[in-house]
């Protein structure tokens, strides 16, 4: 398992990854492609936003995009684990390895009707912080009602 910031060498593999993201989303979240069959990456990876790719065996197998809004305060964006990785625990392993490497305060949101990314998150920060952490359900100004898991992991 290898896990890299997205940079001007790898940031091509981060967008075809994400198409397969973003189809899987789309009829959750309402989106579309464009004219030319491409889902717009969106947050774009720049400012407070940072992408990682995960490797597994020199082969691209998951990615995420993580906002760093203040100072060691991180929300998830997005998070992808390619179908054919989905086992060993590959996603949570993942995110857990970029929880330790960040520390800080982590804040992930799920949209209503992503009902197995619901668990996942469950899942993960459950076993991440030993059942300490926050959920809530609460109206996104920009994706409606969203379950949102926080806690805080001190390095």
């Amino acid at each position: 398992m290898n896990i890299v910031p997205v940079d001007d060498s790898n940031a091509h593999v981060y967008a075809n990854l994400y198409q397969g993201y973003a189809a899987e989303f789309s009829q959750i979240v309402v989106d579309k492609p464009n004219v030319d069959g491409v889902f717009e990456i969106y947050p774009q990876l720049k400012d407070s936003v940072t992408g990682y790719l995960l490797y597994i065996d020199g082969i691209p197998a998951a990615l995420t995009a993580i906002d760093e809004s203040t100072l060691q305060a991180y929300e998830i964006c997005d998070f992808y684990v390619l179908p054919c990785f989905r086992k060993n625990k590959v996603g949570k392993r993942f995110i857990s390895s970029l929880f330790e490497r960040l520390g800080g305060c982590w804040e992930i949101k799920q949209v209503a009707g992503a009902d197995h990314a619901i668990s996942f998150w469950r899942d993960v920060v459950s076993d991440y912080t030993s059942d300490n952490y926050i959920e809530d359900i609460y109206q996104d100004h920009k994706w409606g009602t969203v379950t949102r898991q926080r806690f805080t992991h001190l390095k």
